[in-house]
């Protein structure tokens, strides 16, 4: 194995030489060896599970119209479907060792020194793909990729874990798996699709999806759990807190308003994690999901820290003028119709000398448009936007915001500097920004570099040398252990950190 390392070349391995404190990479990606899975697949639940399992990715790969993917299709055809251009080469080829790295459990389990890590959460790249397989088959197929994953890593789960992925098309469907993955299987992280697309019910009615294909490819919107969902999900969030499972989500945007463009996938990719991530996070902060379950911990990943900040900002920004007392500024009731006269005749007699008011009439003239553009004035909870999210004060938008989700960032992203500017966030908060390296995607030509680029931006005076630590264990060490203070436990973290700092009032019993 020796003459495979790069553990003496590595600027990562000789940068983590020189720490007291273990590394946690949140985000590696691995290659699935199809032949491997499709096999497992079948002798678990037979040839139409592969089948369902090709389908299912080749749908996730690709943006279709009348059949024809993108490289079928002439420009004029693109222009005339809208096709979306869909990623190619998203996979590191020419170093050959790391492709095989990706691969192969036992070859990264050694080079995991070469990293300069400790202990890597892994997303196979087709650990969700089973959610867009069929309704019939979809749990079933979700359930034997997860078995696949858990039985391939076990020996190495002293430093390597894979997500279980979770179907989440109804709460009962993702909390079955959610039970098995961690009850049977042995598995401790989940990783969710931030959302699921759902026909909207009064064009579906008139145009069957069977009947009218093209029109229901559009005719959807996006479910994101927490707000405004056609199911109650928080038995799921229960289940999520009570098995003390973290989750995870990698959910993008290309294909919305915005990022569909015909013909250049980086239009359609930069800033995309980001956004759908930030879709997800807002519905379960303003659907009150982080208010209910406080104990639940999840991380959006590859989006990058800085909109988590951003969020968060303008979460209070708002909040101090659109909470219920806020609103008051805006009430056309307040409004002050004698004052209003007043200065129309000192200020504005020719408007009144052309249109002769009374003081209510003249009230209604100048606020028009808040009289007039709806039936009638909302009432009761309908006036505020924070009502199913509690908040009260500033401190309760921390604590739903700030405490309750970790934000991926990737190892050369400087945007990670919003993350940790407690100057401009509101209460000298710094957002939970975590490591994940995203080693195994294209973005990382090497998996020894993303640690020695984390340090650059130390050394760049981007973040200081404690953010540093909270970046690539102090976060992600509280995100797991805050949902399961045994997360660690038999894993080489356990053994680097003896002494255990987790917030008990924060874990359930």
């Amino acid at each position: 194995m020796t003459e495979y390392s790069r553990l003496k070349t590595s600027r990562s391995a000789a940068i983590k030489a020189n720490l007291d404190y273990p590394i946690i990479d949140t985000d590696v990606h691995t290659n699935d060896f199809t032949p491997a899975l499709e096999d497992y697949i079948a002798k678990y639940g037979g040839s139409k599970l592969v089948d369902e399992l090709r389908k299912a990715e080749a749908s996730r790969l690709n943006s279709k119209s009348n059949g024809k993917d993108w490289y079928q299709q002439t420009p004029e055809e693109r222009q005339y479907n809208r096709t979306i251009r869909s990623p190619w080469w998203a996979r590191v080829t020419r170093n050959t060792l790391d492709l095989a790295t990706y691969t192969l459990p036992e070859l990264f389990y050694q080079r995991q020194a070469e990293q300069g890590s400790d202990y890597s959460v892994l997303f196979p790249n087709n650990v969700l793909a089973p959610a867009g397989a069929s309704q019939e088959n979809r749990q079933a197929l979700q359930r034997a990729v997860n078995h696949y994953h858990a039985d391939l890593y076990r020996k190495y789960s002293d430093r390597l874990t894979p997500v279980a992925g979770i179907p989440m098309g109804n709460p009962q469907e993702a909390v079955e798996e959610l039970e098995f993955a961690v009850k049977t299987l042995g598995l401790k992280v989940a990783n969710i699709p931030g959302g699921v697309k759902r026909p909207i019910k009064a064009i579906a009615d008139k145009y069957p999806a069977d009947q009218y294909p093209e029109i229901a490819k559009y005719a959807s919107y996006i479910d994101f759990y927490g707000l405004d969902s056609e199911y109650d999900y928080d038995p799921f969030w229960a289940k999520a807190v009570e098995l003390g499972v973290p989750i995870t989500t990698h959910y993008g945007s290309q294909g919305w308003t915005g990022r569909s463009s015909i013909s250049n996938y980086m239009n359609n990719h930069i800033g995309h994690f980001g956004d759908g991530s930030q879709a997800f996070a807002k519905a379960l902060f303003f659907g009150g999901v982080t208010k209910r379950f406080p104990q639940l911990r999840v991380a959006m990943l590859e989006g990058g820290a800085d909109w988590g900040a951003h969020v968060y900002i303008h979460l209070v920004d708002r909040f101090s003028k659109r909470s219920l007392k806020g609103l008051q500024n805006y009430n056309p009731d307040n409004a002050n119709s004698d004052e209003l006269f007043v200065l129309f005749e000192r200020f504005g007699s020719e408007f009144l000398q052309a249109n002769p008011l009374n003081k209510e009439e003249l009230k209604k003239s100048v606020l028009g448009s808040s009289f007039n553009r709806h039936s009638r004035s909302p009432v009761g909870s309908e006036l505020e936007d924070f009502a199913a999210a509690g908040i009260e004060t500033i401190e309760d938008i921390r604590d739903r915001w700030v405490n309750s989700f970790f934000f991926g960032s990737e190892s050369d992203d400087r945007t990670i500097g919003a993350a940790f500017n407690d100057k401009a966030n509101p209460l000298g908060v710094k957002i939970n920004a975590i490591y994940s390296s995203d080693v195994g995607h294209w973005d990382v030509p090497d998996l020894t570099d993303p640690l020695a680029e984390s340090w650059d931006l130390v050394q760049e005076g981007v973040i200081s040398e404690a953010d540093f630590k909270a970046y690539v264990f102090g976060n992600p060490h509280k995100f797991y252990t805050q949902a399961n203070s045994d997360f660690f436990k038999g894993t080489a973290v356990e053994s680097k950190v003896p002494t255990l700092q987790v917030d008990k009032s924060l874990i359930v019993a």
